[in-house]
């Protein structure tokens, strides 16, 4: 079973279907996926934005993936600091995968995806930043 940090973005698109959605599904019923506060707060303020814009199918989809994706996540308070990526906010989701030493760090980020194997390694960060359909791939 690995260890997987999903992208608030990815679960956000999920809601729409497509490999984010098959990527979520693929995780919480083959692996440990973990969350902290701080993601949940990303899920709730761009869920919130996001409601207006959404057909309320959607929006019920989207509500019930985050609240099962909540229930089953083991929750983990960050203490450890990362300073990496280019958009700071992103550190975070580096910050819990290296506490966690998790297995993969699913994202549609570009900032994300786009920080060399090198430089993670280089922070303790023995990562696999893979994309939706990566994950799903199994690549």
């Amino acid at each position: 079973m690995a260890k997987v940090v999903i992208d608030a973005n990815v679960i956000i698109s999920a809601a729409f279907g497509g490999n984010p959605l098959r990527a979520v599904i693929k995780a919480m019923g083959e692996d440990e996926v973990y969350l902290s506060r701080a993601i949940e707060r990303e899920l709730t303020e761009v869920f919130s934005k996001l409601s207006k814009k959404l057909k309320r199918e959607q929006i019920t989809f989207l509500n019930e993936t985050m609240r099962e994706l909540v229930g089953l996540a083991k929750e983990i308070s960050v203490s450890t600091r990362v300073v990496l990526s280019r958009d700071t906010k992103d550190d975070h989701y580096l910050a819990l995968y290296k506490e966690v030493q998790a297995d993969f760090l699913v994202t549609g980020d570009k900032d994300l995806l786009s920080i060399p194997p090198e430089a993670l390694k280089e922070n303790g960060i023995p990562c696999r930043i893979l994309t939706p359909q990566e994950f799903v791939e199994g690549v």
